[in-house]
């Protein structure tokens, strides 16, 4: 096993880069973004982001529907007298 070195290619400058920034891009990504990984099997039975939303969505979409079928009712329970 190789070990990889700490230095830049002879071709490139440090100087060049400019000076970094600690979390440039962490506001937009944090406001924009929501990244999930996925198990194997799940990704090989969705091959794009879209397909993955729309199962998602359906899933979403059943379970509010089921949830009005299988809802507490509004009735509150009587208690029993004690004999």
């Amino acid at each position: 096993m190789s070990k990889v070195k700490d230095e830049m290619r002879a071709e490139y400058r440090r100087e060049d880069l400019g000076k970094g920034v600690r979390g440039k891009y962490f506001a937009r990504v944090s406001r924009g973004t929501n990244l999930v990984l996925l198990d194997d099997k799940v990704a090989k039975s969705f091959p794009t982001g879209e397909a993955v939303n729309q199962a998602l969505l359906g899933l979403l979409a059943l379970t509010e529907q089921t949830a009005r079928i299988t809802g507490r009712s509004n009735q509150t329970t009587r208690k029993r007298a004690a004999v």
